[in-house]
């Protein structure tokens, strides 16, 4: 989807509300608040942020409990999340809290920085919340950018030794990190113990994304009396995001589209059935894996071809005993945008199928 130009100048977004499109205009949302990227189109809804599709990925991974990522121009907004959004204030309110501590010498990523520079400054920002002030009793571990001193900066990656040692002197109570993480009930050895795996997963390389419409379940297993109050989990390498509950149903109806990231190096997207339960562990529904390479190959083959045809047969992915396909999953060019639909047999439980559309997007959008 193409952008559209207004009198002024400013990029406009078809299909966005008036209000929220109003919002974009606004100074400090014209670029993204991570690494100053022009011409934002993603925003984290859960900081309030517009960032841009680089930074998005990584945001991505920190997974929807930290920040719950939305496209502009890919994603239908409610007035609740709108509300939400711009209630905020945007990136500069939202900067003065999430940088308010940023150490003087700490230069932010750039345009063009590395994803190793975006995700390191990314999670101390958001998911440590290294940079918020929390209070008057509390000081800042850094020294704040606003005091800036004339001996220069470092970029992210190459933080002195001395910021490191003046972080780790903060008492335990009054440490802005613990403060976050015991926030959340964990133990140390606990978060030790994810801390290097989710640390990899920001330093990915995204090579698109990848769209993910659960459409419908049918003859889904009874986990309850007579029922169950299924949802759906979607995994692709560190990511995870999932679909509504849906009550007393073994034939639901999601509808949900879910957006995760494509790693260069291309994992199986990873389905899990879960039945919801209020008092115990939720139960167990189902799995199933889907090839996701297929579709991608077909994607990057269309982006390098002169076709122009409105439908066009461009691949698929074959059903097999070694799959869990329960008939071919067909590659379609359908308006310029490459789309699979596939019908998925639920492994490792007496019954069930889940129906879902995949569409491949490029980095460009």
């Amino acid at each position: 989807m193409a952008t559209q130009q207004d009198n002024c100048g400013h990029n406009n977004v078809p299909g966005l509300p008036e209000r929220l499109e109003g919002f974009l205009h606004q100074s400090g949302n014209k670029t993204c608040a991570d690494c100053g990227s022009p011409d934002p189109k993603w925003v984290s809804l859960s900081f309030g942020v517009l960032i841009c599709i680089k930074c998005s990925g990584v945001h991505r991974s920190l997974g929807v409990h930290i920040s719950k990522v939305l496209s502009l121009k890919l994603d239908e907004w409610t007035d609740e999340q709108i509300d939400s959004f711009v209630k905020i204030g945007g990136n500069i309110e939202a900067n003065k809290k999430y940088e308010a501590c940023m150490p003087a010498n700490l230069k932010k990523p750039k345009p063009d920085s590395s994803i190793d520079e975006r995700s390191e400054f990314i999670r101390r920002k958001y998911e440590q919340q290294q940079f918020m002030n929390f209070g008057d009793q509390m000081s800042c571990p850094f020294q704040p950018s606003h005091v800036r001193s004339s001996s220069g900066s470092t970029s992210i990656g190459t933080n002195t030794t001395q910021d490191k040692k003046q972080y780790e002197k903060q008492p335990t109570k009054h440490r802005i990190g613990n403060a976050f993480r015991n926030s959340w009930g964990r133990k140390d050895s606990e978060h030790k113990g994810t801390k290097k795996g989710s640390s990899l997963a920001g330093m990915v390389e995204f090579v698109g994304l990848i769209m993910v419409n659960v459409v419908k379940g049918t003859n889904l297993a009874v986990r309850d009396m007579m029922t169950s109050d299924p949802y759906v989990i979607l995994a692709l390498g560190h990511q995870s995001v999932k679909t509504r509950v849906i009550k007393n149903n073994l034939n639901p109806v999601w509808n949900e589209s879910l957006m995760l990231s494509i790693p260069e190096q291309v994992p199986p997207l990873k389905v899990l059935v879960y039945d919801k339960d209020t008092f115990s562990t939720d139960d167990f529904m189902g799995e199933a894996e889907i090839d996701i390479q297929p579709l991608v190959t077909a994607a990057k083959a269309y982006e390098k071809s002169s076709i122009n045809e409105s439908k066009q047969q461009l691949g698929k992915w074959v059903a097999s005993k070694e799959n869990t396909l329960v008939q071919d999953g067909i590659i379609y060019l359908v308006d310029g945008k490459v789309r699979q639909e596939i019908s998925l047999r639920l492994q490792n439980v007496e019954r069930g199928v889940l129906e879902i559309e995949l569409e491949c997007v490029p980095l460009t959008q």
